[in-house]
């Protein structure tokens, strides 16, 4: 897990994911065999009770790899359009 993180933000050591290998979140593929990898990552972040935060970090940081928050990086990366307002 990316620890750039501030100090204050002691979500990450609420996550559920604290208590499966790291791995699982940074599958090498989001397609063909690593999809069952992302969807039992997926799975455990939408139980954990911090995701929400852990989202934020994830689309503040620009995190470009892994699983955060039940997202995979191309779902961060349309979210991202959709939250940054339209150019004039």
């Amino acid at each position: 897990m990316n620890r750039l993180y501030h100090e204050s933000e002691d979500w990450v050591r609420q996550g559920a994911c604290r208590n499966y290998d790291p791995e699982l979140f940074f599958p090498v593929s989001t397609t063909g065999p690593g999809r069952e990898t992302v969807e039992l990552a997926k799975a455990i972040c939408r139980s954990c009770t911090v995701r929400q935060e852990c989202l934020r970090w994830a689309l503040r940081a620009g995190e470009a790899h892994g699983v955060w928050g039940a997202t995979t990086p191309e779902e961060r990366r349309y979210l991202r359009r959709e939250l940054l307002p339209a150019a004039s």
